[in-house]
């Protein structure tokens, strides 16, 4: 009996390994899917958006997130930082900035104060000269402040590996903590911004009409083997391939598992 249910369930893994070969070999071929005019592009993503879209299974679920790990095992998160600490800075001050922008101001910041200690010693305005190049600067660099006041005051200094703690510092959300709690304390969380918003309402994958709601939908369908580098996985497929304007259907890598109306497969499913 031992031999008659390994073998299909070999068969199975092996079939599931050169489906997603097949489908990373014609994304990176440009023969995955293609995109349909503007106006259905944008008709599709209101109907994405009110959920209309049928939901993903298990299965295809599982494919889509072995795809990703195929292409990149140990995905990293893009803001540069040295510990715990400039990591919360990095993203504080990448609320409504982009990564490269906090990333061209960070560097000569943390050089001079990479500890809570230093930050304060700092001061608000010399911290406002490092990160005037990131939008709306003068608030950040006053919760900057504050929040390592607040991590002396009530943390010795250290960063809490809890979200409650977390979220009770200045300029810190349910969304920065999550990043935090995952890149920092290896937690299993999933950090919603609008590029994991973006891709879980359009493909149909974990649809919401908040963070909110995405976040705990998305906590709900990923495997948990996935979950440690899933938020990474659909944060890079939303900034390089669904794209907001233009997504690029004839390089994405799940484009046979996507339910957007937006798109025409061009290559067979392999599910």
């Amino acid at each position: 009996m031992a031999k008659k249910t390994t073998r299909p369930a070999a068969k199975a893994v092996k079939r599931r390994k050169e489906r997603a070969k097949a489908a990373v070999k014609a994304a990176k071929a440009g023969k995955a899917a293609r995109r349909k005019s503007a106006t259905a592009q944008a008709e599709a993503d209101v109907e994405a958006g009110h959920g209309d879209i049928r939901p993903w299974t298990r299965p295809e679920v599982m494919e889509a997130f072995r795809r990703f790990q195929s292409v990149e095992p140990a995905p990293k998160g893009e803001l540069q930082h040295v510990n715990p600490f400039t990591l919360l800075v990095a993203v504080v001050l990448s609320a409504q900035a982009t990564d490269a922008g906090v990333n061209r101001a960070t560097p000569t910041l943390f050089a001079e104060a990479d500890t809570p200690e230093k930050m304060v010693a700092l001061g608000e305005a010399r911290v406002r000269d490092f990160i005037k190049t990131i939008g709306l600067f003068r608030n950040k660099a006053k919760n900057v402040i504050a929040l390592s006041e607040k991590l002396i005051a009530e943390h010795r200094g250290i960063v809490p590996g809890d979200r409650e703690a977390l979220e009770k510092l200045p300029g810190v959300g349910r969304k920065t903590a999550n990043v935090v709690l995952n890149m920092a304390f290896a937690q299993p969380t999933m950090a919603v911004d609008t590029h994991v918003f973006r891709v879980s309402n359009r493909t149909g994958l974990a649809p919401g009409k908040n963070p909110l709601e995405v976040e705990l939908r998305l906590l709900e369908v990923i495997p948990g083997e996935f979950m440690m580098h899933a938020h990474h996985w659909l944060i890079l497929h939303g900034r390089y391939v669904c794209l907001a304007r233009r997504p690029l259907c004839e390089k994405c890598i799940i484009a046979d598992l996507c339910r957007w109306p937006g798109k025409t497969i061009l290559s067979p499913s392999p599910l």
